[in-house]
């Protein structure tokens, strides 16, 4: 007689939870990039939230290059963006945004080492983070207000159709 046994090799069934059985894959490119035995990274499922979220957050992440993390909470995970340049705070700035992997909700948090050889390995640390106000979500654009402890005013996320599918153009939009 047949009999289930397991579906996973890295986990015992005491570590898996309702969400996963649910066939939620939000954040299914953020596990499978991670091994959270050696990093400190959150793994998710805490806080997630249904609905149109109102924080954001950036961090500084000092990994193989310095670059800047973007996020945005919307549908109950972290919307996320690797800004190589920096956040621009001015109106004449543009700097490119590389979409990543949906981050749990709990990563707003997050400061600390990455260990070496795990994805991402570097230190992290929050920039600034604060409550934004969506004016605008579409696939083509993103335009919100940013209520932060650095940054205040009206953004632009505008995706760069001929760059590919993950690569947008950041903008400070005039008030």
């Amino acid at each position: 007689m047949p009999r289930f046994q397991q579906l996973r090799n890295d986990k015992s069934s005491s570590e898996c939870s309702v969400d996963q059985l649910s066939g939620d894959q939000t954040l299914k490119d953020y596990h499978s990039k991670r091994n959270f035995k050696t990093t400190k990274e959150p793994e998710g499922g805490i806080e997630k939230k249904k609905g149109d979220g109102k924080i954001f957050v950036i961090q500084e992440h000092h990994a193989r290059r310095l670059h800047y993390d973007f996020r945005l909470e919307r549908d109950g995970v972290l919307k996320s963006w690797a800004v190589p340049k920096g956040i621009p705070e001015s109106t004449n700035e543009k700097r490119l945004a590389v979409e990543t992997e949906d981050h749990p909700i709990e990563y707003a948090k997050f400061e600390g080492n990455i260990p070496e050889g795990q994805y991402g390995a570097g230190t992290v640390t929050i920039w600034d983070k604060g409550t934004y106000e969506t004016k605008v979500w579409d696939e083509k654009m993103i335009e919100f207000t940013l209520n932060g402890k650095r940054l205040r005013g009206r953004y632009v996320l505008v995706r760069l159709k001929r760059a590919g599918e993950k690569s947008w153009l950041m903008l400070k939009g005039k008030e």
